[in-house]
């Protein structure tokens, strides 16, 4: 007798009906501060192209010429025939740019949290998690069969009570922890994250995803920012966000390194990254290395839009970055704002439930350095015009 599969649209409707179904957008043409969806131009407020590498005339350059060098793609995992000199060429330069002894690039950074998690723990072990990581964390820890214990956000008295509860338990400890916390901007509190575990014999491992290109000196993360380098043991990000293309990273020393090669599951069993976006990486780090003035400029347009959505009453929550939430309550509210900035002209996605708590939901606003301060004023001022219609500002 065939399964019925009746449960998932009875899944679908109830999520339409209590405004949880998302509205997925196509976009036909680059990525950039102006992007072009079914024949129509929007402003774009909401990806995580930071610095605007991802349309790059250097970085696109980049990539092509290495196609005509190697082909496309690895054609096997990186243990058996799919490492070539390039991915090693981009460790390097990884490992260099993150101020670390060695970096393992992955498919993407959900990838990373699934090399590290179930790698350095497993069962009888204990993991440390800040209540609002991000799921490829929450996935990772729950594959690693360690016990994993939630710790109020960004609460290091928490933290530490919990590391003091379980002192003389066995196996190893990790605390891990977002570096930026991608839904609210706000930033980790990496020192004192730091000092506890030091204190309590724990390792610590920072998802980094939000930060690099963000934080530290001309984007090199969230170690750089508070000058932790050689004290925090594993660093795990991604390249598509800050960097404008694809992949994972880990780093760390050399031994994680050597480690995370011979038993990390997605360098064992999945290919490798492609040939392009190895190329197209390179080229974002040289240009991150070259200049810190996208990283400045990035900076400049995010305190610029918070300033301006606050004048006009909205709640940017405690953001400490160039994230913006535009926080407005109920999940159909914030798909309503969505939908009336769409039809403005500006692309900006509901976050809702269960990516956020219910209550919270948001338009999270996302600057990048390509935008424009007339693209900003363009983009408040419609924000500000549809938030007097829902009766969120005055």
């Amino acid at each position: 007798m065939a399964v019925s599969m009746a449960f998932m649209q009875e899944e679908l409707d109830r999520m339409k009906r209590e405004g949880l179904y998302g509205n997925i957008r196509t976009l036909t043409g680059p990525q950039g501060a102006r992007i072009e969806i079914d024949g129509k131009r929007y402003l774009n407020l909401c990806s995580n192209n930071y610095l605007g590498l991802a349309n790059d005339p250097r970085v696109c350059r980049r990539a092509k010429e290495i196609i005509d060098r190697y082909g496309v793609g690895p054609g096997a995992v990186r243990t058996i025939a799919g490492t070539m000199d390039i991915h090693l060429e981009l460790e390097r330069k990884l490992a260099r740019f993150k101020g670390t002894e060695a970096a393992i690039t992955v498919q993407s950074g959900f990838c990373g949290n699934l090399a590290v998690m179930p790698t350095v723990t497993g069962e009888g072990d204990l993991i440390f998690s800040d209540a609002l990581n991000h799921a490829s964390i929450i996935d990772a820890c729950r594959l690693s069969k360690a016990k994993t214990l939630r710790y109020e956000h960004s609460n290091i008295d928490d933290l530490r009570a919990k590391l003091k509860e379980h002192a003389s338990a066995p196996g190893r400890r990790l605390i891990v922890t977002d570096g930026v916390f991608s839904m609210d901007g706000d930033i980790a509190k990496l020192p004192e994250i730091v000092a506890a575990a030091e204190e309590f014999g724990a390792m610590v491992a920072v998802d980094d995803a939000h930060g690099e290109g963000v934080l530290g000196r001309g984007g090199r993360g969230i170690v750089d920012h508070f000058g932790l380098h050689g004290r925090v043991d594993i660093e795990i990000g991604t390249m598509s966000k800050a960097f404008g293309v694809v992949g994972g990273i880990v780093a760390g020393s050399a031994t994680l390194v050597d480690f995370l090669r011979q038993k990390a599951r997605p360098n064992l069993f999945s290919s490798a990254m492609t040939v392009p976006d190895v190329a197209a990486n390179m080229a974002a780090i040289e240009i991150m290395e070259e200049s810190d003035e996208l990283v400045r400029k990035l900076w400049d347009n995010g305190r610029y839009l918070k300033a301006e959505m606050k004048k006009h009453g909205f709640d940017v929550g405690s953001s400490e970055t160039p994230i913006t939430p535009v926080i407005v309550g109920e999940a159909q509210t914030a798909k309503d704002f969505s939908a009336a900035l769409f039809e403005r002209g500006v692309f900006a996605t509901a976050i809702v439930f269960p990516t956020v708590p219910k209550g919270t939901a948001r338009i999270r606003v996302m600057v990048s350095a390509a935008h424009s301060r007339e693209d900003l004023d363009e983009g408040v001022a419609l924000f500000a015009s549809v938030g007097r219609e829902l009766g969120i500002v005055g």
